[in-house]
């Protein structure tokens, strides 16, 4: 999910980091690697890296360094909608289907699962997905794709333009919102409530393990339509599903229009919203798409 007000809209600031969790072992053979990565501004988020079978077999290969990925292979760093996190089954679900075309990248934006701060619903959490994207090329990954679902899918459409230096492969954005403060449908006005309301937050907390900052946002950020054209040459995919109960059809056309001859727009028969409404055929069909446009 992905709505209006909360926090702050992101600034240029200092790199992240990664700082590794207690039981973060590295990386042998094709074991997953769990960490924590800490923002630009300082929020600790919870980052889980799934090499499948792109790390070689150190029994293989005479390479002193087989335990890391060719800098060739591509790696696939996933941003979830609203309440998820890394460990959500659908979540988990993503990432297994996306590891049959290259390593993934998947984590918990701040305010969600065991990752610091509070939920700015779609604002700094572009400075979350810029530390995954920083640990995926620490990982030895040169190609990276990103891909997001609703509220995930408004952040990698404004992280692709506002951190061109991170030179984002493919963009994929699935469910996502053209626009801000959307109240159009049932599901969206009830996101409202938990969002902008006391009690909705509370909500928010205990309901669906999910922090919710109080601010209002204060500038409002660039919008997802209006970054879109600024992510141009790089590759964009829009995924939409005829039965989405969030946002209607005009939302993915304008990012489609928006994005031109670099922006193409997938209108799925009989798919409702995000990670649960997309099948394993529709993830596999992503990921091959994504392999084409990152070259």
């Amino acid at each position: 999910m992905s709505s209006g007000p909360a926090g702050h809209v992101a600034r240029s600031t200092p790199r992240s980091t990664v700082r590794p969790h207690s039981e973060t072992a590295g990386l042998i053979g094709s074991a997953r690697l769990r960490t924590y990565l800490h923002t630009s501004d300082g929020v600790r988020i919870e980052a889980v890296y799934d090499p499948a079978a792109v790390v070689y077999d150190l029994a293989r290969s005479p390479s002193p360094d087989a335990s890391r990925p060719s800098a060739d292979h591509p790696v696939f760093v996933i941003a979830h909608g609203f309440t998820g996190d890394v460990d959500r089954p659908h979540v988990r679900r993503v990432a297994r289907a996306l590891a049959r075309h290259g390593a993934v990248v998947t984590f918990s934006f701040r305010g969600h699962g065991a990752s610091g701060g509070h939920s700015t619903v779609g604002d700094r959490e572009v400075l979350d997905l810029a530390a995954a994207v920083d640990w995926a090329r620490a990982l030895g990954h040169t190609r990276v794709i990103t891909v997001g679902f609703s509220m995930g899918g408004s952040v990698v459409l404004r992280h692709a333009a506002l951190h061109r230096e991170q030179e984002i492969a493919a963009v994929v954005s699935v469910s996502a919102p053209a626009r801000w403060y959307y109240r159009g449908t049932a599901p969206m006005r009830r996101l409202h409530w938990l969002v902008t309301r006391p009690a909705g937050r509370l909500v928010g907390r205990y309901g669906f393990r999910t922090r919710i900052h109080h601010r209002d946002w204060d500038p409002v950020p660039l919008s997802p339509v209006e970054a879109v054209p600024r992510i141009t040459p790089t590759p964009l995919l829009v995924v939409h599903g005829d039965r989405d109960g969030y946002f209607p059809l005009d939302h993915p056309r304008m990012l489609a229009a928006a994005a031109g001859e670099h922006g193409e727009l997938w209108l799925e028969p009989d798919m409702g919203h995000a990670e649960n409404a997309a099948d394993d055929a529709l993830l596999d069909r992503i990921g091959d798409w994504a392999l084409g446009a990152a070259g």
